[in-house]
Parts: C-alpha cells; sequence; structure tokens
C-alpha cells in the first residue's frame, strides 16, 4: 500500500470512526470498482477499432471523400497501419487486393480504398458509415 493509501486510510478510520481494517476494505472496494469499470470502458474503446496494414510498398493517398474524384488531403508512407471506423461504397479501384468500390474511413473527412488495405476480405468488414 503506497504511503498516500495509508494517510487515507488513517483519515478514513479517524473521521468516520470506523477501524482501520473495514477502511481498508472499504476503499479497495471502491478502488477495485473504479478500476474494473475503466478497464471495460478501455477494452470497449480499444476492441471496436482494429488496425489494418496498407499493401507492402504502397504510399496511398488519403482523400477528402470516398473517391478518386476528392482531393487528397495528405498521403500515407509505405508499411503504414490504419484504422477503419466504417466503409462506404465509392468510386471502383483497382488495386493489390483486386478491384473494389468499398472505401474506408480512417479518421474524419479521410478515407482510402480498400483494394489498397489488407483487411482479409473482398467484402465490408466495419459497420457502413452513416453521414
Amino acid at each position: 500500500m503506497s504511503a498516500d493509501r495509508v494517510e487515507e486510510v488513517e483519515r478514513a478510520a479517524a473521521v468516520g470512526g470506523v477501524g482501520e481494517d473495514e477502511a481498508v476494505a472499504t476503499m479497495t472496494a471502491t478502488t477495485t470498482a473504479t478500476t474494473t469499470a475503466e478497464a471495460t470502458t478501455m477494452a470497449a474503446t480499444t476492441s471496436a477499432v482494429r488496425y489494418y496494414s496498407v499493401a507492402p510498398g504502397v504510399r496511398l493517398n488519403v482523400r477528402r471523400g470516398p473517391g478518386t474524384g476528392y482531393a487528397v488531403v495528405r498521403v500515407l508512407p509505405e508499411g503504414a497501419m490504419i484504422p477503419i471506423f466504417c466503409q462506404t461504397p465509392g468510386t471502383n479501384v483497382a488495386g493489390p487486393y483486386g478491384t473494389s468500390n468499398i472505401w474506408d474511413n480512417i479518421d474524419d473527412g479521410e478515407f482510402v480504398s480498400d483494394a489498397y488495405v489488407n483487411t482479409g476480405s473482398d467484402g465490408y468488414v466495419r459497420p457502413r458509415c452513416s453521414f
């Protein structure tokens, strides 16, 4: 138990009129519940987003929308790993992983063609985007 915890236990015992063992048990239960809730929230957040690799040797254009007619906002470096938050249909593109009209939303207003992303599938692997 850290020095801070010892002081908290002593304060709880003095103020609350409870014994040291009871104060420790109460603090442990509170800390455990808080830590469990934080871990559950964190797990839900991290499990919701998975990272996928961009095709080897490719510097991938990131576009403002789901199609080749949208402006390029940045270029991903070779070996990039990207999150896919949602997917939407757009322009057909031929790439290393076939021809696809699926576009992956990787950030707010940023899309890449799924034909350049190794998702392990020719179809949708994430929910459809709802804009």
